[in-house]
């Protein structure tokens, strides 16, 4: 509902600034329900031990794109359409010029991802330039669809789509104790509108802070 509004809206500013086909904006008067908070599901520990198993018996390309996307919050389409050159390994970041916002954003990379993706470029195919490319049109980005839908089968992680492997990677973080801003910063995203549904993740780490700050600055003060 939020989103026809928003585009009927704009219609409208249209007709009446440059068509000058209407004197105002009626939706101006029209009450917009909230934004939603948005879905969060995130892997459980068991449930992402079972299908880091199941992709990697998926094969190479299926268990370094589902490592990859979960320790950078990448999208889909930012990991798969990743090229060579986008990785600078001296600096450990994959540097991503299409983003969803329009916006340059980098991708940090460590760890088990890290590793992978240095020893997938000394032996990466020469005809592309495309970390996943496509069996037969290696021009193009791989299609995975299928050996995901297997791996979550055989891993029985019901209700989970690729996209969920960028909330799990934001949840780990916002019950690890990353900031609003640090959460914003990590998914790419230009307001913390768009992360305040990882608020509640970080309750007890939040109460845990407090309650040091208050030990430190009072002391045994009052007992």
């Amino acid at each position: 509902m939020i989103r026809y509004l928003a585009v009927l809206s704009h219609a409208f500013t249209i007709a009446v600034k440059e068509w000058q086909w209407i004197d105002s904006n009626p939706l101006l008067k029209v009450s917009k329900p909230k934004e939603p908070r948005g879905r969060v599901r995130y892997l459980s520990d068991p449930e992402r031990e079972r299908l880091l198993v199941a992709c990697k018996q998926g094969g190479p390309d299926l268990y370094l794109a589902v490592v990859l996307s979960l320790s950078t919050g990448a999208r889909k389409q930012e990991a798969m359409g990743l090229r060579w050159g986008q990785i600078d390994f001296a600096r450990r970041v994959a540097i991503l010029t299409e983003t969803k916002n329009g916006e340059r954003r980098a991708l940090s990379l460590s760890g088990l991802a890290l590793e992978m993706l240095q020893h997938r470029a000394k032996v990466r195919r020469l005809d592309t330039d495309l970390v996943f490319p496509g069996r037969i049109h290696p021009d193009q980005p791989l299609d995975l669809r299928t050996p995901w839908e297997t791996a979550l089968k055989r891993a029985e992680v019901d209700n989970f789509r690729w996209h969920d492997l960028r909330h799990t990677a934001a949840s780990y973080l916002a019950m690890g104790g990353a900031t609003l801003p640090e959460l914003a910063a990590f998914l790419g995203h230009k307001t913390l509108a768009m992360v305040q549904r990882y608020t509640h993740l970080s309750e007890d780490h939040n109460s845990s802070v407090v309650e040091r700050m208050n030990a430190r600055v009072f002391g045994e003060v009052g007992r």
